[in-house]
């Protein structure tokens, strides 16, 4: 008989070790210090939350998170960065032809690598938003 069998037949004592009554009054000290410590138990996992929640906004952005997203989010970065639409967390325009430049050049590198791959639909999106933003970086460096 193993080690594991023997404790098994040992008989376990309930130790109430709850700081208040059922009343809702505090127990005295000696009522709710443990007699003997606890056996460590493993983590309980964190409760799932309710179905009646709705998911959070971000939580939503990742569950639609598609091709075009990706390219519009892109676009919309390089559209900021060239003074053509407010920084929302500032508020005003700024330019930085730099930065602009440079998600450009990531679009134009997502053109390269996905070409023969994409939809008609995408395709002609990261088309498009190219040739704008070229065409809008082009005005901005000439000013």
């Amino acid at each position: 008989m193993g080690s594991e069998e023997r404790d098994s037949d040992k008989p376990f004592k309930v130790q109430d070790r709850r700081r208040f009554s059922a009343t809702g009054e505090a127990r005295a000290e000696s009522e709710a210090a443990p007699a003997e410590p606890a056996p460590a138990a493993a983590p309980e996992p964190p409760p799932a939350a309710p179905a009646a929640e709705a998911p959070s906004h971000h939580e939503h952005a990742h569950a639609e998170l598609s091709f075009a997203t990706f390219v519009i989010s892109l676009s919309t970065q390089a559209l900021a960065l060239l003074g053509e639409i407010p920084d929302p967390v500032q508020g005003r325009t700024a330019v930085d032809l730099e930065g602009a430049r440079q998600f450009i050049d990531i679009l134009g590198i997502l053109q390269d690598k996905t070409r023969g791959n994409l939809d008609a639909r995408e395709a002609a999106l990261l088309e498009g938003a190219l040739y704008d933003l070229r065409m809008k970086y082009v005005e901005r460096a000439n000013r």
